[in-house]
C-alpha cells in the first residue's frame, strides 16, 4: 500500500492505495468522482482524461502513487463553485457537441488543456488534439465548432478582464 495525498478539485485527499491502482480507479471508486469515464483502460480513447497540474492525462494508465502531491482537476471540478459552467462546457452545450455524453468529460478536459496552452488554435491543432479522443456518436464537426466557440469565449473573457484591469488602473 502507498500513502498518497492528492489535491482534487480544490480539496486535499489523503488515502492509502495499492501500488498498482490507477488514478482512474482512485477517482471513481475511492473518491466517487464518476464523471471521469472508464473506456478502453489503455489510454487510447480519452474518456478518462483529467488535468494533472494543468496537463490532460489519461488517468487509466497513470498509477495513482505517481500523482502523489499533484493537483488533479476532474470534470466535476471544472465548473465554478456556484455552479456556473466553464466556457468550454457552455460551448459544448450551445454547439450541440454532446450526444450520449460518455466521451464529453474527456473532450472537455482535453479542450481546456489545449486552450490553456494555445488560446487560439487552428482547426488543424484542434483536430490533432482530437486524435486522442474517441467519440462514437458524431463526426466531430460540432465538437470542433464547440472548441472554436470556447476559444472565442475565453479570449473575449480575457480581453474583458484586461479592459477592467486597465480601467481600474486609471481610477
Amino acid at each position: 500500500m502507498e500513502k498518497i495525498t492528492l489535491f482534487v478539485n480544490g480539496r486535499v485527499r489523503s488515502l492509502e492505495v495499492p501500488k498498482n491502482r490507477t488514478l482512474l480507479r482512485v477517482l471513481r471508486e475511492d473518491l466517487h468522482l464518476t464523471g471521469t469515464k472508464a473506456g478502453c483502460e489503455t489510454g487510447d480513447c480519452g474518456s478518462c482524461k483529467v488535468l494533472v497540474d494543468g496537463e490532460a492525462v489519461s488517468s487509466c494508465t497513470l498509477p495513482a502513487f505517481r500523482a502523489d502531491g499533484k493537483t488533479i482537476t476532474t470534470i466535476e471540478g471544472v465548473a465554478a463553485s456556484d455552479g456556473t459552467l466553464h466556457p468550454v462546457q457552455r460551448a459544448f452545450i450551445e454547439a450541440g457537441a454532446v450526444q450520449c455524453g460518455f466521451c464529453t468529460p474527456g473532450m472537455i478536459i482535453a479542450t481546456i488543456a489545449l486552450l490553456n496552452r494555445n488560446p487560439d488554435p487552428s482547426e488543424d491543432e484542434i483536430r490533432s488534439m482530437l486524435d486522442g479522443q474517441v467519440c462514437r456518436c458524431t463526426g466531430y464537426v460540432k465538437i470542433v465548432d464547440a472548441i472554436r466557440q470556447a476559444s472565442a469565449l475565453l479570449r473575449s473573457s480575457h480581453k474583458d478582464d484586461m479592459d477592467t484591469c486597465e480601467k481600474a488602473q486609471l481610477i
